[in-house]
């Protein structure tokens, strides 16, 4: 929560300096860089692209891959484990991207920009979880839990859409070639389940998997398919399970006997078996989780918030039934959305759902999940272009400042905040 909350303001400064980049005198050179062509090529393989691609398409796979290991580790020992307490969030999630995709097309039936309703489709989990923590402080876990459970199924669906309603031109050669090294990963991870109790087992069978990772990568970049797919088919495959005892066990004796004899073969063979009681899962995520929302994200924000907000463009923004539909749809279609599934899964159906909240934190904490950034940049990338694609960023941005705000209204501002950090 601590590594979200600071990538939101980063995010945020990110956006910014984007911004000011891109509106300086002569724009500043922002679109000359990220447009700069990046070229790898060995033997007759090539991989060419933008220096944006290369953040949109390569950077943002660990992204990605995150988000996998998240929803994983959910399914696997968190919140996602408990049917009962799992059917409210979930029908929330699914409802909300529905009403917030539905007014979205409402707002531009029969108009330009219908066809980027994708955009409405996904919240973003950093500004989003930030949003909420500034407005019920730190001490509402409740709260963080159910949207985080809402957002795990945002951002799952939002890649789907992205994968199946957007792709580019299609290759069929690299499309089999990437169902063959995904059918390879399969068969990687069963072997590896049946050899988890090995000390070293594992190395080669990770290196192994980094590679046919990478293999997937350049089959989908290959193959017209987004590549940051294989992040998400990656982190879903990654087991999670809680630290196994014996391993633990045998770690601190093995650490115990290099305190009395500090030699290196002591050394590696505790540290093996400490690390290889915790889950692949947990360990991917120790060591990503940081980079991605510290460092990846704000880059993904530099290389694509920056927009020319001069008169023509708010202008032209105002008037634009795509900035008003992408503004509708966050900050009334999605909250509406959660707020209508929550009450008819807790109330119409109480053996099979059950709210974690109450109906006021549930108020403000739906609004809270009116923010688009992250996949619907990317969706209103491959939807539109030129001046269609400023007035989808103006109105991706704009949520970031209304649904706070709304999210306050909701919650009742400070006496709710205090409420909520007295009875958490």
């Amino acid at each position: 929560m601590r590594t979200e909350t600071g990538a939101a303001v980063l995010l945020v400064l990110a956006i910014g300096v984007a911004l000011l980049w891109a509106n300086a005198p002569g724009g500043g050179g922002y679109e000359a860089l990220w447009t700069t062509t990046v070229l790898a090529r060995v033997g007759a393989l090539e991989v060419a692209t933008d220096l944006r691609g290369c953040v949109n398409e390569g950077l943002m796979t660990l992204f990605f891959l995150v988000v996998g290991l998240e929803a994983k580790r959910e399914l696997d020992l968190g919140q996602l484990r408990d049917r009962r307490g799992l059917t409210v969030p979930v029908v929330a999630g699914l409802t909300g991207i529905g009403a917030s995709t539905a007014i979205y097309l409402i707002v531009t039936a029969g108009r330009s920009g219908a066809d980027g309703w994708g955009i409405a489709v996904s919240t973003d989990t950093a500004l989003s979880l930030a949003a909420l923590t500034l407005l019920v402080g730190a001490q509402a876990p409740r709260l963080r839990v159910f949207l985080l459970t809402v957002l795990v199924v945002d951002d799952v669906v939002a890649l789907v859409v992205l994968t199946v309603v957007y792709p580019g031109p299609l290759d069929a050669v690299a499309v089999a070639v990437a169902v063959v090294l995904l059918a390879l990963l399969l068969a990687l991870r069963a072997y590896g389940r049946r050899r988890q109790a090995e000390v070293d087992g594992g190395v080669a069978l990770y290196a192994v998997s980094i590679l046919v990772g990478v293999g997937l990568w350049l089959a989908l970049f290959w193959s017209g398919i987004d590549p940051v797919v294989s992040g998400l088919v990656i982190g879903l495959l990654t087991s999670a399970h809680t630290p196994q005892r014996p391993r633990v066990e045998r770690g601190m004796q093995l650490a115990h006997s290099f305190g009395e004899e500090p030699t290196p073969s002591l050394a590696y063979t505790a540290s093996a078996r400490l690390t290889g009681a915790i889950s692949p899962n947990d360990r991917l995520q120790y060591r990503l989780h940081p980079w991605t929302s510290l460092v990846i994200v704000p880059i993904f924000a530099l290389a694509n918030a920056g927009i020319a907000l001069d008169t023509s463009s708010l202008a032209g923004a105002l008037r634009s039934p795509i900035a008003w539909g992408v503004v509708l749809a966050f900050v009334v279609g999605k909250p509406a959305g959660i707020l209508a599934a929550a009450w008819l899964t807790a109330r119409g159906a109480p053996r099979t759902g059950r709210l974690t909240v109450s109906w006021r934190e549930l108020r403000g904490t739906a609004s809270a999940s009116g923010i688009g950034f992250t996949v619907s940049l990317l969706i209103a990338a491959r939807a539109f272009d030129g001046a269609a694609l400023d007035q989808a960023k103006i109105g991706i941005l704009a949520t970031a400042v209304l649904s706070p705000a709304v999210a306050a209204v909701g919650l009742g501002g400070k006496n709710a905040r205090d409420g909520l950090t007295n009875t958490a």
